[in-house]
């Protein structure tokens, strides 16, 4: 017997959703009733995790493209009404680390791609989506950023950092532009996860073991816990929770040695 929160009914978009946290995100709503569109830059893996969706008896459709296209975020909504009738949910969790190095040596372009894949992407996102949730008489945007430029803050990091805060800014604007609206937007912020990105960051076993001792709980979360929250913001569980910065991150953000 399932004790998760329903999307029965529910029409979701779900970006960044070929690995890590997405795809996670996309298994879990579907399992929880919802319809999902799952977008990210790879097609093969979308069509396996549609395949999956399927497989367990769950509605899913693939659309592959570049997050910092406004027409690709167009797209997305488009394929949610014309195979599903509506949007109701929009999970915009697509984002990259960008440069990992000293800020001197930061390209301006990589600088900007970063904003662009990270805090833009979302904007867009949330642009198309809205008006397809007014059409339904409300709905919930969640917005993947991190504690890091948060709570803490990383040497190295200045590109994801600025990105990352800069979504908790653009939640607070939605959330308060249309929750007269019954659209609720929150920002989700991870701690560490075991996703392909985290593993490209940290490239070793030692190195990940190190960052799990960041952690209150000593460990990494699987793509799933985080999910969980997403869900959980997603559904009616959070029908007051609005213009938040939720912490999913294990007290990374508590610990001090």
């Amino acid at each position: 017997m399932s004790h998760q929160p329903s999307l029965s009914q529910r029409v979701a978009i779900v970006t960044g959703a070929s690995s890590g946290i997405g795809r996670a995100a996309a298994l879990l709503f579907a399992e929880a009733g919802a319809a999902v569109v799952v977008g990210a830059g790879r097609q093969a893996e979308l069509d396996q995790l549609v395949a999956a969706i399927t497989q367990q008896g769950g509605s899913a459709a693939a659309v592959a493209g570049d997050v910092r296209d406004e027409a690709y975020a167009q797209a997305l909504v488009a394929t949610a009404v014309e195979r599903f009738g509506g949007l109701d949910i929009a999970f915009n969790n697509a984002g990259t680390m960008g440069p990992l190095q000293p800020t001197p040596d930061v390209q301006s372009s990589d600088w900007r791609d970063t904003l662009e894949t990270n805090l833009t992407s979302a904007f867009l996102g949330a642009k198309h989506q809205i008006p397809a949730m007014l059409a339904r008489g409300g709905g919930s945007i969640i917005l993947t950023s991190t504690f890091v430029g948060y709570t803490a803050a990383f040497a190295g990091t200045a590109a994801y950092a600025a990105s990352k805060a800069g979504l908790i800014g653009l939640t607070q604007a939605l959330a308060t532009e249309f929750g007269a609206k019954a659209i609720r937007v929150n920002a989700l912020l991870p701690g560490g996860t075991l996703t392909p990105m985290a593993r490209a960051m940290n490239g070793t076993p030692e190195a990940l073991a190190q960052v799990a001792q960041l952690h209150a709980l000593k460990r990494l979360a699987q793509p799933r816990e985080i999910a969980q929250a997403a869900l959980y913001l997603a559904s009616d569980a959070a029908s007051f929770v609005t213009g938040t910065a939720m912490l999913v991150d294990g007290g990374v953000s508590i610990q001090r040695g």
